[in-house]
């Protein structure tokens, strides 16, 4: 293994950055939103309408990026050699990790303040020296100081915050947590939606020496609790009173807690050491520079950072901790990935300013490192959405500030495809058949481009009409006509989704990565992608399956900077993650292909194994059920330790703007799905009440299409049920980013699942004779 491993020295400082205060109003700004065609034009009602149709960076930085990216892009043409390693051997994994002498750092730590030896390699992008958060913030202001990093709405106004007013705001919030007596290495917990103050109090908490740690907003005051009783924190920012209130009600059991900050609405009452985003502000403003540049002077790039809080699907969260490192190391590489083929360059600020929006939890580490880290490498815009963003404002913003980027969820992709087929339904004979052709010519284009098939056609006559008829609309229609980097992670999607999409001219890149590995491992770009593959992995990163069967599928391992510290004080849990060679063990199996695509196949740990001893991967029988019968929104199979495999199903219905709980009412996809069945129901209560016949049957001929295709006999469906609602995260069956969460599912509908079950009477037992 050619990575050496280091123990950092203090970051040597380059010379102080001066940056004049911010001008007084220098943070408001307003502007004239550009309109847009609603999306409820539809995708076959666009088909008749007509169409529309060197960088101030510092030399030697640019340099070493051309050189990256040509090294890169060799590298590509041969997927297999991008950083990609699959070792297939099956080596058995060692029990556990090696202990460093004392005093040493190893490659992994569960204490706050310790450090560990860098994964460094000899050359490439291993090998770039370590940096600091501050170091990556400063050279984002030097080049980009006057570029506009962060915006909102504040009702009707727009609001900004420069590079240079940014940085400058974050250390007055690091001074003022100072202030408030943060200690080094206690958390500053954060919980609350997406905004300029969410970021500033991440920022500002990693600058004063403390660990950035987000709380989801769907927490419990239990949870939330748990969390911050881990991080030792010493100071909660909460977003409006409704959060206050969960860590008020657990105030008295958070013995490190000096403060709460709200940061949002204005206090509805006054308490000791509760401060509203102003006066928190204001604490600080006289405070000196020199005990904060003292801390900042101190810290290490192989020091803990922030903290990672996994959903807890199974048990309690756990702490990833992230060092400066891996933060900056996954920018880094992210940054090489995306560089490496022109199509999906992310441009310098000075070329052309990046713009994404802001809604994903923060709280999740993809979401962290697209909306702050990654963008704040090349002087992108980042917009803040809407709280209500995913019940139903986020097209409307999309519309608005037309991103160059957009991360989705599967869920979020899911909601557009179904949007638009309802809509498409509407629309007329001649409009449906113009767009289904077009369609069939984006699918066929796309996948030649996928396959490198020769020729992508995208020239031709048929593919240039389709685009000014039909693709250019959509996109308007979807705020998505400026977007060339539409990305999808977090979740597995279905191909249905992802060929509906494809067909429309809009590739999903699949991401794949988890907290530990600080984001993403691997990548899928537009000249190297596959449906179904999350795309092989980041420079400078490596995979390998542990213990691989006949057919190749094995737990997919992890190895390079991005890996993680390990998880705070649980040095169990990190001995179960890391092994002793130090690759990280993801739980996932997966495979790769000849030129090293990955494909996820399952979860080691949502592996049911029947009381006859099959294993089988659940995810692939739920996805297939769903496109065989469009009308389902979730499916969940059931069967471990059982005789055998059954179902929980829901169907599609509207979600509350309000609560975001879903309503009775079925989609309009839903219910035209009915009525091609001959059934007038329009509420999920009139299926379900009346087991509705139409709609049963064709429940039970899709299963049976499933059925027909499984590999064994355990593996096929026996039982279903309908659920009387669908899942969502307030219900506690959907974890923050809509990923189905088993152990509590199996917990809500314990009694549901056990009717499965129930032994069947026998004509032997005359006290429960057999029913009709």
């Amino acid at each position: 293994m050619s990575e050496s491993l280091t123990e950092c020295e203090p970051t040597a400082m380059s010379e102080p950055v001066v940056i004049e205060p911010s001008r007084a109003g220098g943070l408001l700004g307003t502007t004239k939103g550009d309109s847009a065609a609603s999306l409820d034009d539809g995708i076959a009602d666009t088909a008749n309408e007509s169409s529309e149709e060197e960088s101030t960076g510092e030399r030697e930085e640019e340099i070493c990026a051309h050189n990256e990216a040509a090294r890169s892009s060799e590298m590509s043409a041969v997927p297999a050699e991008r950083g990609s390693t699959a070792l297939t051997e099956k080596a058995e994994r060692p029990n556990s990790l090696s202990v460093p002498a004392a005093g040493e750092p190893g490659l992994w730590t569960t204490r706050g303040e310790a450090e560990v030896k860098l994964r460094m390699g000899d050359s490439g992008l291993s090998a770039e020296p370590p940096v600091t958060i501050h170091q990556v913030f400063t050279s984002a202001v030097k080049r980009f100081g006057d570029y506009t990093a962060l915006s909102w709405k504040d009702g009707q106004q727009l609001k900004r915050l420069n590079y240079r007013e940014y940085y400058q705001t974050c250390r007055a919030a690091a001074k003022s947590f100072l202030k408030l007596g943060l200690e080094r290495c206690h958390g500053v917990g954060i919980l609350g939606f997406n905004s300029a103050e969410w970021f500033i109090s991440d920022i500002g908490a990693i600058l004063a020496g403390g660990f950035a740690v987000g709380i989801y907003t769907t927490n419990s005051p239990e949870a939330c609790q748990y969390v911050a009783e881990n991080c030792k924190a010493n100071i909660i920012v909460v977003e409006n009173h409704k959060q206050l209130q969960k860590i008020l009600q657990v105030e008295d059991q958070l013995p490190h807690l000096k403060a709460i900050v709200q940061y949002k609405d204005a206090l509805k009452e006054k308490r000791p050491n509760l401060y509203s985003w102003a006066e928190f502000m204001e604490l600080g403003q006289n405070e000196p520079d020199a005990p904060l540049d003292a801390i900042i002077s101190s810290q290490k790039p192989n020091q803990c950072c922030t903290l990672i809080y996994t959903s807890g699907t199974t048990g309690q969260p756990k702490g990833v901790m992230l060092s400066h490192d891996n933060v900056s190391r996954s920018r880094q590489l992210m940054w090489t990935a995306l560089s490496t083929i022109s199509h999906v360059r992310l441009a310098d600020a000075t070329v052309s300013q990046e713009v994404v929006i802001s809604y994903l939890p923060l709280s999740h580490i993809a979401a962290q490192m697209v909306d702050m880290w990654i963008t704040m490498r090349v002087g992108g815009l980042t917009h803040f959405a809407q709280p209500d963003a995913l019940k139903g404002s986020l097209v409307n913003t999309m519309k608005e500030v037309r991103p160059t980027a957009f991360m989705g969820v599967p869920r979020v992709w899911e909601k557009m495809q179904e949007r638009m087929k309802a809509v498409g339904a509407k629309s007329s004979a001649v409009r449906r058949k113009v767009a289904a052709w077009a369609k069939d010519v984006g699918l066929h284009n796309n996948m030649a481009r996928m396959n490198q098939s020769g020729a992508t056609g995208q020239t031709s006559l048929s593919y240039q009409i389709a685009k000014k008829l039909v693709f250019n609309k959509v996109r308007k229609a979807l705020g998505l006509d400026r977007c060339t980097k539409c990305y999808t992670g977090a979740a597995p999607i279905t191909k249905d989704t992802l060929e509906f999409f494809l067909s429309l001219d809009i590739p999903l890149y699949e991401l794949y990565g988890m907290s530990e590995s600080s984001g993403p491992h691997t990548i899928s770009i537009p000249e190297a992608f596959k449906l179904t593959s999350c795309g092989v992995a980041l420079p400078g990163c490596k995979t390998k399956l542990h213990n691989p069967d006949e057919d190749g599928v094995g737990e997919i391992c992890f190895w390079g900077r991005h890996v993680f510290m390990g998880y705070l004080n649980m040095p169990e849990k990190t001995e179960e993650a890391l092994d002793s060679e130090g690759w990280l063990h993801s739980g996932d199996l997966g495979k790769q292909d000849q030129n090293g695509f990955l494909f996820i196949t399952g979860r080691i740990k949502e592996l049911i194994i029947t009381a006859g001893g099959e294993n089988i991967p659940p995810v692939p029988i739920e996805d297939a059920v769903k496109e065989a019968v469009p009308l389902i929104s979730n499916a969940m199979l059931i069967g471990d330790k059982r005789k055998f495999l059954s179902m929980l199903l829901t169907i599609k219905s509207n979600l509350n703007a309000e609560s975001g709980e879903p309503e009775d009412e079925m989609t309009p996809e839903a219910i035209e799905f009915c009525r091609r069945l001959g059934s007038k129901a329009t509420r999920v209560s009139e299926i379900t009440g009346s087991q509705d016949r139409a709609v049963y049957a064709a429940i039970q001929d899709g299963i049976n299409r499933v059925n027909e295709k499984s590999a064994s006999n355990a593996q096929r469906i026996q039982k279903w049920t309908v659920l009387g609602r669908d899942f969502s995260i307030t219900s506690g069956e959907l974890g923050p980013t809509m990923k189905l969460k088993r152990p509590e599912a199996l917990k809500i509908y314990k009694e549901e699942i056990e009717e499965f079950y129930k032994e069947v009477a026998t004509p032997s037992t005359p006290n429960d004779p057999l029913p009709k």
